[in-house]
């Protein structure tokens, strides 16, 4: 004989940043809420975010800080839920945080403030969390609540809500237990799903590419990275795959198959004019002697062909010059692709925002289904970004769930 359903009020779907968040405001209103997810523990992605310390938000967040086919949409929730309003939740936990270049902030101590802090929240408020759950079967009933099979280690058992949240996040990092079940329930229910691919990822290379470059494996460098439509200056670290790095990563988001990328590998200087000043100080210096005060001499020998590393700054013609300067201020290089999902911070595309209500992140033609978080077709750069995303939305659903 099968256990009679449950039956709450508002059924959150994934253990994350936005589903903890969206369980606190609408238990906070006293909704009954459940929270379930198919990992281990609560808060996965959270505790291994930002090498451990939780790059939880940025000091400056603008709409202008995230890709979507709906550029507009993810306006109203940055707005009512701030970076400001998180900012103050962690000041109210006494939660020790820095702040690291381009306005990121972390945790002085670690991810697992930000986590206990939610989980608090949850515990204060009554929220049940459910883990070791996986979600069978979900149906809507003629009244429109949601009846929804669910399987908790090997029992299973019915649920009943009239609000069903889906928090279950991306497909990035599939160790960390990623998923397309919320995609799937969005396209059970009719809603469009737009294409996803990996985003914030690091890029491989060509083999050719890959040989020539393998020597510099370990070597991070500022620089200037452009793609089609975006520039960032970050460091870039060469890697024994390809090329990684913040400035990468972001850029990675941006860039399409087959496209190029240019890399200015020293932004603040022009090569040209350090030469031209160096030849009429000491025309007998060697090349390599002058580029090795701006760059890792394994940088210059990969990039410069070695007969014109070994000339005299008096014999180098203006070609010789301009070919120099092409290489580092105008590094074209074509990646192979990028390392996919396994190691990709974020999930690019998802459900249509045109779908959504973006002051309450529930489907426009199925009254009581909500969508948060990585899910939906708003992705962040790096830097803090994606998380007040999380909260953002989260808190958005939580107050009309």
């Amino acid at each position: 004989m099968s256990n009679p359903p449950q039956s709450v009020d508002v059924l959150i779907l994934g253990a994350s940043a936005a589903g903890l968040m969206c369980a606190i405001e609408g238990a906070k209103r006293q909704r009954n809420v459940l929270v379930i997810d198919h990992a281990n523990k609560a808060g996965k992605k959270i505790l291994m975010s930002g090498g451990g310390r939780c790059n939880f938000t940025n000091y400056d967040v603008s709409a202008d800080n995230y890709l979507s086919q709906n550029p507009h949409f993810c306006k109203s929730a940055l707005n009512r839920f701030t970076q400001w309003d998180f900012i103050q939740m962690v000041e109210q936990y006494q939660i020790p945080y820095h702040q690291r270049a381009h306005g990121q902030l972390f945790c002085d101590d670690s991810a697992r403030d930000i986590l206990n802090m939610l989980l608090s929240e949850c515990h204060k408020y009554n929220v049940a969390i459910q883990l070791n759950t996986t979600v069978n079967d979900i149906k809507q009933d003629d009244d429109k609540s949601f009846h929804v099979s669910i399987q908790h280690n090997t029992k299973g058992n019915d649920v009943i809500c009239s609000s069903l949240v889906v928090a279950t996040g991306g497909l990035s990092i599939p160790k960390m237990c990623a998923s397309p079940i919320g995609y799937q329930i969005a396209e059970q229910f009719g809603i469009k799903v737009l294409p996803t691919r990996a985003g914030l990822v690091p890029f491989t290379l060509h083999e050719q590419d890959k040989v020539h470059f393998s020597e510099l494996s370990g070597i991070a460098i500022d620089a200037v990275v452009t793609s089609q439509q975006q520039q960032f200056r970050e460091n870039i670290l060469f890697t024994h795959r390809g090329l990684s790095g913040p400035a990468i990563l972001q850029i990675s988001s941006y860039w399409a198959p087959g496209e190029s990328i240019f890399i200015n590998l020293l932004p603040d200087n022009d090569i040209e004019a350090i030469i031209t000043t160096a030849r009429q100080d000491s025309p007998s210096r060697k090349l390599k002697t002058v580029l090795a005060q701006a760059l890792p001499k394994r940088l210059i020998a990969t990039f410069i062909q070695p007969h014109i590393l070994e000339a005299s700054l008096q014999h180098l013609t203006q070609q010789n010059i301009k070919s120099v300067s092409d290489a580092l201020h105008n590094w074209a290089i074509k990646p192979n692709g990028t390392e996919g999902y396994r190691t990709a911070e974020v999930t690019l595309g998802g459900v249509d925002c045109n779908a959504l209500s973006s002051k309450t992140m529930e489907s426009n033609t199925i009254k009581g289904l909500y969508f948060i978080g990585e899910v939906i077709d708003v992705t962040g750069w790096l830097g803090g970004y994606n998380f007040q995303w999380a909260w953002s939305s989260g808190w958005c659903a939580g107050q009309h769930v």
